[in-house]
């Protein structure tokens, strides 16, 4: 049955009485000191105020402060921390805006901040169309279950879930006098997510409230008809559930077995299911009646089976031992069904009072508070198991089998390998990490990425090989002309990151004639050789190394995309020394210009070997957020971002940027020229891109030429590889102005 909405304790002017709720929370939880809720709940109530006096409502009737005491009060039942508490208060105010994240973090501390910006993160959910029975986008695949993995991918800290499921419970149960369209919307959106939820958190009865309250707003004519049956045999119910439990108590005590016997109300939704599935009656349904025995152990269990099987007898196929094969969730209970007094039906479900806790609360049961009392070492490795637990369970599969069993690389596989992505209608798109705009194009329809010449990621213009992150919403811009772009093939400019758009760009230049490719090969190949220095190569020679009959065939592959350029380039690069690996080519990046050493080494961007020491005052480590500080004899002292000492300085050219260089690598010093009409800001925008891909500029010369108005110029760079000299080239030689890009080798000219 749907839970009666909890009202907290009012003054005669209908605000909310804090000392009197603060009072009876102070008898419900473990917590001792109130001062930082009363904080909370102050902070709160502040903030709606000003909200109101400013005209700013979220939405007519609803009261951000006292959701936030309702989810308070939901989340004391679950046992959780302070901290949890004191999130579940203001989350509604942050959320609509009253409050700034900064200024709870600025009054509670990093954690519950934290804890607010998460259960913010998993509010995106509430934007994705539920639309289980149809495919998206072409895809098969459940568009629920996507919005289950994101959910994944969101949530770090089991509270976050708990936090938003008592946030998603106050507000259905608060939507009885919204529009129909909203009801509908919300009621699907807790049926299709958080129940599920709740149901794999093993948090029984938020599992059995939400379906009821889901089922009441999305099928109404059913409920009201389940409901009023309910209704007509209520008093008869009732009165038949008290004498089977007097016969049972009576019995059990004359058996020499505690325990503790109550009715359970039968939840309207699952009677509806049990109904529609197996196409019964209403006077078929075995569990309308239901009688719950709690005892102290196990054995317990059995015992007090045998007593309810003596009495009565069961019905066949309608017993379940969930104590020795657990459902998914954990969920532990004997459950069977037997004609009772007056040849009524009824359920009988039996369990610890240990199993019963698990039942009704699952995570939340093995909440451990941090007191810093001492705490058992086997209650903290509960603690933490559970919160493991959660990553695994969360993505509530039925056919994975026991949640406890499942391998923790399918978690990492769920987790690290998959980001989740929004159309700008609202749709779940799964990619891997790293997928550019390009690939969430050709993931929507392959003629949508032939056709692709831009993108917008959360309405803000980017580059087709910049890289996509959980939650982004995409809008591809395309044109009429539907033609790939070969240079998208070319690895070291990373526009495609999925093997699937790839092979769908490879397949349309495939399709084209053997004499275009050939001609397109050739030219590709031309291009990235000159770019390098190279006018003259044997292109039969690294054909045949490659295992194809002619250059022509060499040409057709790389044409159609089935080869990469870098491969070619590879093998090229053995025909002129196979012993020395700093030696590449003849195009000899030769000996390594530096060397960096560790983790702990940082470098100064865009320069070489400039002294470092790292500040006394802040001591920072690798990993941190870091800038850099030049003092008066040009040594760059190395600072965290929100150090004192940074944050008072006054000279702001003092300071430079930095990074950490994390692995051990060589970089090599390479001539460019570049040939390019003269403009102003050229040298600008070269060493932007310089900048951009944080490579360092030892040296450069131009030379002018009025007549033509052109320019050459000459740099000096550190290059640690071919593919990043190739894609330095390919981005200057898209400069305007810029005629040509490429590597000056001096052994060849």
């Amino acid at each position: 049955m749907v839970k009666v909405r909890d009202e907290q304790p009012l003054h005669y002017d209908g605000s909310v009485n804090l000392d009197m709720w603060l009072e009876n929370l102070k008898h419900r939880t473990e917590i001792g000191d109130l001062a930082l809720l009363r904080k909370a709940c102050a902070m709160s109530a502040i903030a709606e105020e000003d909200a109101i006096a400013a005209n700013d409502i979220w939405a007519v009737g609803t009261s951000s402060y006292r959701t936030g005491l309702e989810m308070a009060d939901i989340l004391v039942e679950l046992r959780l921390d302070e901290e949890s508490l004191v999130a579940a208060i203001i989350y509604r105010a942050v959320r609509e805006e009253k409050l700034s994240l900064e200024s709870v973090q600025q009054e509670f501390g990093h954690a519950i901040a934290d804890l607010v910006q998460g259960v913010l993160k998993m509010a995106a959910i509430s934007g994705i169309q539920f639309m289980a029975e149809r495919p998206v986008l072409g895809q098969a695949q459940d568009q629920l279950e996507q919005a289950r993995k994101m959910l994944v991918s969101l949530v770090d800290d089991v509270r976050v879930a708990l936090i938003k499921l008592a946030e998603r419970t106050c507000a259905i149960r608060a939507i009885a006098h919204s529009d129909a369209e909203k009801r509908q919307r919300l009621a699907r959106e807790v049926f299709d997510i958080y129940a599920p939820l709740a149901h794999r958190l093993g948090i029984g009865h938020l599992k059995w409230e939400l379906e009821d309250l889901s089922f009441r707003y999305i099928e109404p004519e059913a409920y009201k008809r389940i409901a009023d049956l309910l209704d007509e045999r209520r008093v008869d119910r009732e009165r038949n559930i008290e004498e089977i439990i007097t016969l049972l108590e009576a019995k059990m005590a004359e058996m020499g077995i505690e325990g503790t016997l109550y009715g359970r109300a039968k939840h309207i939704y699952s009677i509806w299911v049990k109904m529609k599935k197996k196409g019964l009656r209403f006077s078929q349904i075995y569990d309308v009646r239901a009688v719950r025995i709690l005892v102290p152990e196990i054995n317990d269990c059995y015992r007090a089976l045998g007593v309810v099987h003596s009495l009565w007898h069961n019905i066949p196929h309608e017993f379940d031992d969930y104590i020795a094969t657990p459902k998914e969730n954990g969920y532990r209970s004997l459950h069977t069904a037997v004609i009772g007094l007056e040849g009524k039906i009824v359920e009988v479900q039996i369990r610890t009072l240990d199993m019963d806790e698990d039942a009704e609360l699952g995570v939340c049961s093995h909440w451990q508070y941090k007191t810093g009392n001492g705490e058992s070492e086997q209650a903290s490795t509960s603690y933490e198991q559970k919160i493991n637990w959660l990553r695994q369970i969360i993505m509530w599969q039925e056919d994975l089998g026991d949640s406890l069993g499942l391998a923790k690389d399918l978690l990492d596989e769920i987790h690290h390998d998959r980001i989740y992505v929004f159309t700008p209608e609202g749709h779940v798109i799964d990619m891997i990490p790293a997928a550019t705009p390009l690939d969430f194009a050709y993931r929507v329809h392959t003629e949508v990425g032939h056709s692709c010449r831009g993108a917008k990621v959360n309405g803000q213009l980017v580059s087709l090989n910049s890289s996509l992150q959980t939650g982004d919403r995409i809008e591809v811009l395309t044109a009429d002309e539907s033609v790939p772009r070969r240079e998208w093939l070319l690895h070291h400019l990373g526009y495609l990151k999925t093997s699937r758009a790839k092979a769908k760009v490879q397949n349309w230049f495939r399709q084209r004639d053997r004499a275009k490719n050939i001609s397109e090969g050739e030219s590709v190949l031309a291009s990235e050789f000159r770019h390098l220095g190279i006018e003259q190569v044997n292109y039969a020679e690294i054909a045949e190394l490659i295992e194809m009959t002619s250059a022509d065939d060499l040409f057709v592959a790389v044409g159609a995309g089935e080869l990469d350029t870098s491969r070619v380039i590879e093998v090229a690069q053995k025909l002129v020394n196979t012993n020395d690996h700093n030696t590449q080519l003849n195009l000899s990046l030769t000996e390594p210009a530096q060397e960096t050493v560790d983790s702990s080494h940082a470098v100064v961007a865009g320069v070489g070997n400039m002294s470092t020491k790292m500040a006394e005052c802040c001591n920072p480590v690798a990993g941190d957020l870091i800038v850099g500080m030049i003092d008066q004899e040009n040594l760059v002292y190395i600072h965290q971002q929100d150090c004192l000492g940074v944050l008072l300085n006054d000279e702001p050219a003092n300071l430079i940027e930095v990074f950490w260089e994390l692995e051990k690598h060589h970089t090599f010093p390479v001539d460019i020229v570049i040939r390019a009409y003269d403009r102003a800001g050229l040298l600008f925008d070269i060493t932007a891109v310089l900048g951009n891909e944080r490579i360092n500029m030892k040296s450069v010369n131009t030379q002018l030429h009025p007549l033509e108005n052109t320019v050459d110029l000459m740099l000096t760079v550190d290059i640690s590889s071919f593919d990043s000299l190739l894609k330095l080239l390919e981005k200057i030689e898209h400069i305007p102005n810029v005629v040509e890009a490429k590597r000056r080798v001096s052994q060849i000219e």
